[in-house]
C-alpha cells in the first residue's frame, strides 16, 4: 500500500461558513431538489420561520407573510425585530443570538444559533433587514459573505424582521419549491400556534382548534369516535381511530414537526397503552390497543435535545434542566385527561374496547397463517429466489438501514440488468413474478397466503411495524407501458391498503426511467419527456437515431447504471393531500362502476388528439 504524504499542510482549519457549504448535509440534511418534502430548501425556509415563530411564542407578533417566487423566498414577522446593532452578527455569525438567554427564549426550538447562518451560507443571495421603533437596517450577502451593511435610518414600518433568500443553484442543483409541501409546513405551524395568521402568496392559514384541526383535515377514511381534544399547560393530545392498518402520529416540539419521533411520541404511545388498560381493568396487547390510531401529541419543554441539527427526532429526557421525565409528563398528563374523558363518555369508551377486540380476534386468527407462511417460505426458499440482498443486510440484520434502497421490480429481465449495476453495498434488488394481486378490499391474512405479498412484506421487515424496517427508500421499478404501469397500481394498492405508513413517512418512491434515447456517434441523450426528446433531436441533429424504452429490461446493464447512480430520478409516494385514500382505492381499483366508465369516456384521448403540453 502506497504510503500517503502527510503532513502538517494537510490539516486544514475552516470558517463556520466554510464547513457549512462544504458539508451542508450536516447542517440541513440532505440537498435534493425540492422533490422531497424534507429536502434542504424546505429547511432553509423553515429555518427562518422558527425564529419567526419563537418571537410569537413570546407574546411578539400574530401574523408571519411568505411568499415564493421563482426561487425568491421572502419571510416578514411582526415582532420586535432583530436589535439594530446586531443584524450583522444574528445572520452570519455562527453561535450567535438570544436562544442561550434562557429568560428570552424559555421553550425556543432553536438553540444553537445556527439555522439563519446556514441558510446565509447555503444561499446565493440573503437579505435581512429589521425594524424597530422608527428606525431598519438590513444588510445583504453572498454565499455567507457579507455584500452590503447598509446604515440605519427611518422606517414607517412596523416592528420585525424581513428575510430574503434565493438557495444556491450550485448546491441545490435544479431545485424547485413544491408549494404542496410548504403549505403543509404552514397548516403545521398554524395549528401548534391558534391565534397566529400565516400567509403563502396571499393564501391564508390560520387554525381555531389546533390539535383537533389537523387530525380533522389529515383524516383519511372514517373513524370510530370523534376527535379525542385534551389540553393542558405546555401540552396539547388529540386522538381517534381509524379502519385502516398500522399506526399513524404527527408529533411536535415546541412548534417543531418531529417527523421522526422522540421520546415524547414514544411517552405517549406507551401513556395510551397503560392508561386505555387501567381503564377497562384488561391486560391488552399494546398492537391491539394502538392499531389503527390516528393522533397528534404537542409539547413544550425548556433546552431540547435533538438528534440532529435538522431537529427531527427529540432526544431530551428531561422537560427542564431540573424538571421531571418527558416520560412521566407525558404519561402523568393523558392518565389524567384521557381516563376522565372515557368516564364522561362511555360511548367512545366502547368504541375503543371494540376496536381492541377486533384488532386482538385478527392477530389471533393471523397467527397461525403467519406460521404456515413462514414455514412454507423457509422450504421453498422463495425469499433467497425474489430477493438479491445488499451488503450493509449480510451482517446484520437492520445495519444502515437509512443508507440503503429496495428496488421492486418485474420479471427477471429488469431484475437482472439492475442486479449487474446496483451498488451492492447498499441497492437490494426484489423480482416479482407476473402481475400481483390487487388487495383493495382484502384482510391482511392475504398477505401471508399470497407468496409475492408475503416475500415483499418479509423482506422490508414490516410485519410488525416501520420500527425495524430494512430499507429506507423502497422504490418500485416497474416498466414504462400499460402493464408496467397497472403493476405500480397494484403495488401501490398493497401498500396503501396494507402498510399506509410506508407511504406516509417518505419511504415509498417510484424510479423514473427515460422514455427516449437520442444519440449520434458523437452523444448520446436520455429523455424523460417527449419535450426533451424534441430539445435533444434539435441538438443532436436530424440525423441522430431515436429508441422508445417501454421496458427497463431494454436498458443495458451500463445504460442502467446512468438510471439508478448518482444522478437518480425518484417519485416520491406522497398521501399529501388525499383525505380518504379507502375513497380513491376504491374509485381506481374497485369493481367497475357507472363512475368511473364516465371517468374513461370524458378523458380518453386518440393519439391525433395528443398534444404536447
Amino acid at each position: 500500500m502506497a504510503e500517503s504524504n502527510y503532513t502538517e499542510s494537510s490539516i486544514k482549519s475552516l470558517s463556520p461558513r466554510e464547513h457549512i457549504r462544504l458539508r451542508p448535509g450536516m447542517y440541513i440534511g440532505k440537498l435534493g431538489n425540492g422533490a422531497s418534502a424534507d429536502d434542504g430548501i424546505y429547511v432553509l425556509l423553515k429555518e427562518i420561520i422558527d425564529n419567526c415563530i419563537d418571537e410569537h411564542s413570546s407574546g411578539h407578533g400574530k401574523r408571519i407573510d411568505v411568499t415564493i417566487n421563482n426561487g425568491l423566498v421572502t419571510v416578514r414577522d411582526y415582532g420586535r425585530g432583530i436589535p439594530l446593532g446586531k443584524v450583522v452578527d444574528c445572520v452570519s455569525k455562527i453561535n450567535t443570538g438570544a436562544k442561550y438567554d434562557s429568560e428570552t427564549f424559555q421553550k425556543s426550538v432553536g438553540l444553537n444559533g445556527v439555522g439563519t447562518k446556514a441558510v446565509n451560507a447555503l444561499s446565493s443571495h440573503f437579505l435581512a433587514a429589521s425594524h424597530r421603533e422608527g428606525k431598519m437596517k438590513e444588510a445583504s450577502f453572498s454565499e455567507g459573505e457579507l455584500v452590503k451593511d447598509g446604515r440605519q435610518k427611518n422606517s414607517s414600518e412596523k416592528n420585525g424582521t424581513f428575510i430574503e433568500f434565493i438557495p444556491d443553484n450550485n448546491i441545490f442543483k435544479g431545485y424547485k419549491y413544491q408549494l404542496e409541501y410548504v403549505e403543509a409546513m404552514l397548516w403545521n405551524y398554524a395549528y401548534l400556534n391558534t391565534g397566529l395568521t400565516l400567509s403563502l402568496n396571499e393564501k391564508t392559514f390560520k387554525s381555531e382548534n389546533g390539535l383537533k384541526d389537523l387530525l380533522e383535515h389529515n383524516l383519511s377514511g372514517d373513524i370510530l369516535y370523534p376527535i379525542i381534544h385534551l389540553k393542558g399547560e405546555d401540552i396539547e393530545v388529540a386522538m381517534t381511530h381509524g379502519s385502516g392498518y398500522g399506526e399513524e402520529y404527527f408529533s411536535f416540539v415546541n412548534g417543531q414537526h418531529t417527523t421522526m419521533g422522540g421520546t415524547h411520541q414514544t411517552a405517549f404511545r406507551e401513556a395510551v397503552v397503560k392508561t386505555i388498560r387501567e381503564f377497562f381493568g384488561k391486560n391488552y396487547d399494546p398492537s391491539d390497543i394502538r392499531a389503527s390510531i390516528v393522533s397528534a401529541v404537542s409539547v413544550r419543554v425548556q433546552e431540547p435535545v435533538f438528534e440532529s441539527q435538522t431537529k427531527t427526532k427529540l432526544g431530551s429526557q428531561n422537560v427542564a434542566p431540573k424538571g421531571p421525565s418527558i416520560r412521566n409528563f407525558v404519561n402523568n398528563f393523558v392518565k389524567k385527561e384521557l381516563d376522565d374523558h372515557l368516564h364522561r363518555n362511555p360511548s367512545d369508551a366502547k368504541a375503543i374496547q371494540q376496536k381492541i377486540i377486533a384488532s386482538e380476534k385478527e392477530r389471533k386468527e393471523l397467527s397461525g397463517i403467519r406460521k404456515l407462511a413462514r414455514e412454507k417460505a423457509k422450504k421453498v426458499n422463495l425469499h433467497n429466489k425474489k430477493l438479491r440482498d445488499c451488503r450493509v443486510h449480510f451482517n446484520s440484520k437492520h445495519k444502515n438501514a437509512a443508507e440503503s434502497t429496495l428496488f421492486i421490480v418485474e420479471g427477471d429481465s429488469a431484475g437482472g440488468s439492475i442486479t449487474k449495476t446496483r451498488d451492492v453495498n447498499t441497492q437490494a434488488v426484489f423480482s416479482l413474478k407476473g402481475k400481483p394481486l390487487n388487495a383493495f378490499g382484502l384482510s391482511k391474512k392475504i398477505v401471508y397466503q399470497n407468496d409475492e405479498f408475503n416475500c415483499l412484506q418479509n423482506a422490508l421487515n414490516i410485519e410488525d411495524g416501520l420500527f425495524d424496517l430494512r430499507y429506507n427508500k423502497v422504490v418500485i421499478a416497474t416498466d414504462a407501458d400499460v402493464d408496467g404501469m397497472h403493476i405500480r397500481m397494484l403495488l401501490l394498492t398493497f401498500f396503501l391498503q396494507f402498510f399506509p405508513d410506508l407511504v406516509r413517512k417518505g419511504h415509498l418512491h417510484i424510479l423514473e426511467t427515460p422514455l427516449f434515447r437520442v444519440r449520434n456517434k458523437k452523444s448520446t441523450l436520455y429523455c424523460y419527456s417527449e419535450t426533451e426528446k424534441n430539445k435533444a433531436m434539435k441538438k443532436l441533429g436530424k440525423a441522430a437515431e431515436i429508441t422508445r424504452f417501454k421496458g427497463l429490461g431494454e436498458a443495458s446493464p451500463d445504460e442502467f447504471a446512468t438510471f439508478i447512480g448518482k444522478d437518480i430520478k425518484l417519485t416520491p409516494v406522497t398521501t399529501q393531500n388525499l383525505h380518504n385514500i379507502k375513497e380513491l382505492l376504491a374509485f381506481y381499483m374497485g369493481k367497475n362502476t357507472a363512475e368511473r366508465q364516465t371517468f374513461i369516456i370524458d378523458n380518453l384521448h386518440v393519439e391525433k388528439d395528443l398534444v404536447e403540453v
